[in-house]
């Protein structure tokens, strides 16, 4: 099956046999975050939560030489932006529903961090649940260059990436963290030459889309909601999560294939 290219607000989606891989377009900005890219972030979204188009992995990355550069401030929103509380309402308007649709996505996110991924674009990058990075690449909390808190979720993702002594000196400091410090400090998971990036990441996405997919997106829930739960809390929602991924045909299909010794073929049921 070939794949499906299609371009929406500095959004380009591209449907190829159960991967998503959503590349924010704004090459010029560096990819930074503007109204009406988050506004075709929900559209790629609406297309990926289509249960018609079969989507088993998405995978994030930047057109051009960086992943994301944080808000765009020379957009439409930092325009309007007069009034000293903008900021955090475009966050809870616009930026909170994306990152909430893909905290809850169906299936895991692979991000290809190709260049700088920066505020924003680094609370982006994070919510992969694997990251490949290109060497040349860095990570930056750049919030503090411009007066304003790190938002977009990465006060409550990065000290428990990093832990809190980490995150504070990338968040009061905000200095470059290169790709491989980003490795050896647990948020990146590979560091590849820059231009295998998207070729690792692909691989990646390939192995998750074809795997038993029911369980996967149970796992990503059980470790999204872990930091909230006490030990017996876990231990009751791994029984219930487990109960619905042993009810799956995927669970079926997947010891029957260990019995007869061949790949097992799992369909995302």
């Amino acid at each position: 099956m070939s794949a499906t290219t299609i371009d929406l607000t500095r959004i380009r989606l591209t449907l190829d046999n159960g991967i998503a891989v959503m590349t924010l377009n704004h090459p010029e900005v560096l990819n930074s975050i503007s109204s009406e890219m988050l506004v075709g972030m929900g559209d790629a979204l609406d297309h990926i939560e289509d249960p018609a188009h079969g989507v088993r992995c998405v995978l994030i990355t930047g057109e051009g030489r960086a992943f994301c550069t944080g808000a765009n401030l020379q957009g439409r929103s930092a325009k309007a932006g007069s009034k000293p509380a903008r900021a955090g309402s475009t966050l809870e308007t616009e930026y909170h529903p994306v990152l909430r649709r893909l905290r809850d996505l169906h299936c895991p996110i692979v991000a290809a961090v190709n260049g700088p991924a920066a505020g924003a674009g680094m609370s982006f990058a994070m919510m992969g649940d694997l990251i490949i990075a290109g060497r040349s690449s860095y990570f930056l909390q750049a919030f503090r260059r411009i007066g304003l808190v790190p938002d977009c979720g990465a006060t409550w993702l990065l000290p428990r990436l990093v832990g809190r002594a980490r995150a504070m000196e990338l968040s009061l400091m905000g200095e470059k963290l290169p790709a491989q410090t980003a490795m050896e400090w647990g948020i990146v998971n590979r560091v590849v030459d820059d231009a295998q990036v998207v070729p690792e990441a692909m691989t990646m996405a390939r192995s998750l889309a074809d795997g038993p997919t029911v369980a996967l997106a149970l796992t990503r829930r059980l470790y999204w909601d872990s930091p909230l739960n006490g030990f017996e809390d876990q231990l009751d929602m791994e029984a219930r999560m487990q109960r619905q991924a042993g009810a799956s045909k995927d669970f079926k299909e997947g010891v029957a294939a260990f019995l007869e010794k061949r790949p097992a073929k799992f369909t995302g049921h």
